[in-house]
């Protein structure tokens, strides 16, 4: 087997996209679940290392077993977060037990069937207003102009963040995911934190009809959600499922400027296919690529003991090429059925909160692009964001046939 080095974030992560897939078509055909030393970070204390999960059944067996799989002491990194970082980083999605249900009983309640239903109002306007700001110049940059722009305005819209502080999130939220200094990374999370911990208290006094009035009155088993709970949820949202969304709809746009027959049938059957497109731009982008569990205790696995406290990776990118699961998983394929992606996370206590919102987001915007820019494409290969965590797109130009913007109406 070749000897790869998934903790390599400069080299394995910077190969084009067609070779990592060949790595980890290797990676699971092996006999043994794979062993890596961790990331080295100037910033972090580096662990024994961790095992990699590549294979489909090992991500979803994972997934099902969060008393034996722990997200504690944190599922985003694979060496531990110095002690600094817990006060902003503790958030929901690095807990488990009873703390996690509580938590996630509360913040649930900004993902309700009835809560998407008043947003999708708001989502459809956000990306109305971002169509007409590219219309009239035939060229764009898809990550900059649009794919950026959408999560990052409903999650603050939602929280009742001012718009006039949307620079202010996208900048810490930024830093904080391409930091190099460990200050960096803190100072833009207190930042975060710091102005959700106003909103709470303002939310408090005054309750708006915004999901932070709602989450500071909610009370579970008579408690509440504390100040550095909410701040850390904000974190959360604002870095990851911000970032996921917004990768998942640049990917989306390259994916359909490279098969350019199956956006045709897109466009002509919107209908009844952008759905099902939807699901497999998520699953072949991947834009969460792993997180790390730690084992309460030994367990055998793919014919292999790992011992107790080991670090396991699920590493969804690979799961959701796993040929067992998915024929022809390398090619973008929107008739795909069934899809069964872990893209959200394996079944179980830690599937992703946002799912359906991050849907709703990918579904409005293509479905307006696709009618009101019908041949906005790609008009060069992404550069790619340089992460082991993220699948993400830094830059991806494009071009179409520049038109008027709406007239606005008073």
């Amino acid at each position: 087997m070749t000897n790869y080095n998934l903790s390599d974030v400069f080299g394995f992560w910077t190969l084009p996209i067609e070779a990592r897939s060949a790595a980890f078509a290797e990676l699971r055909a092996g006999s043994t679940i794979p062993f890596f030393r961790e990331p080295e970070f100037e910033f972090y204390s580096t662990g024994p290392g961790y095992y990699a999960l590549t294979r489909w059944d090992e991500v979803v067996e994972a997934s099902r077993n969060p008393t034996l799989f722990r997200s504690e002491p944190t599922a985003t990194m694979m060496s531990d977060m110095p002690a600094e970082l817990y006060e902003i980083f503790d958030s929901i999605i690095n807990m488990d037990g009873p703390r996690h249900t509580r938590l996630r009983q509360i913040v649930s309640r900004a993902f309700t069937p009835r809560q998407l239903t008043l947003l999708r109002h708001d989502i459809e306007r956000i990306a109305e207003n971002i169509i007409d700001d590219i219309a009239p110049q035939g060229t764009c940059d898809v990550v900059t102009d649009i794919s950026s722009q959408i999560p990052l305005r409903v999650i603050c819209n939602m929280m009742g963040i001012s718009s006039s502080d949307y620079k202010f999130v996208i900048k810490h939220a930024n830093t904080i995911l391409v930091a190099t200094e460990f200050d960096a990374m803190l100072q833009a999370g207190r930042e975060l934190s710091g102005l959700m911990r106003e909103l709470d208290e303002l939310r408090v006094k005054n309750p708006q009809k915004d999901m932070t009035s709602v989450l500071v009155n909610a009370e579970v088993d008579g408690k509440r959600l504390t100040a550095d709970e909410l701040a850390s949820f904000f974190v959360l949202l604002v870095v990851a499922a911000n970032e996921s969304t917004r990768e998942a709809i640049s990917w989306g746009i390259w994916l359909l400027s490279q098969y350019p027959e199956q956006r045709k049938a897109l466009a002509e059957n919107l209908d009844k296919l952008l759905a099902g497109a939807v699901e497999e731009i998520i699953r072949w982008a991947s834009p969460v690529i792993y997180m790390r569990r730690t084992l309460a205790a030994p367990v055998e696995m793919s014919g292999q003991l790992l011992e107790k406290g080991s670090k396991v990776g699920l590493f969804y990118w690979s799961a959701n090429r796993d040929e067992r699961q998915f024929t022809n998983a390398d090619v973008f394929n929107i008739y795909r059925s069934p899809n069964p992606h872990v893209a959200f996370g394996g079944p179980g206590p830690h599937f992703c909160l946002g799912a359906h919102l991050a849907r709703l987001e990918i579904t409005i915007i293509l479905r307006k692009l696709l009618c009101q820019l019908p041949d906005l494409y790609a008009s060069a290969e992404p550069i790619r964001l340089r992460s082991m965590f993220l699948n993400g797109i830094r830059r991806l130009p494009a071009t179409f046939t520049p038109r008027p913007a709406r007239a606005t109406v008073l």
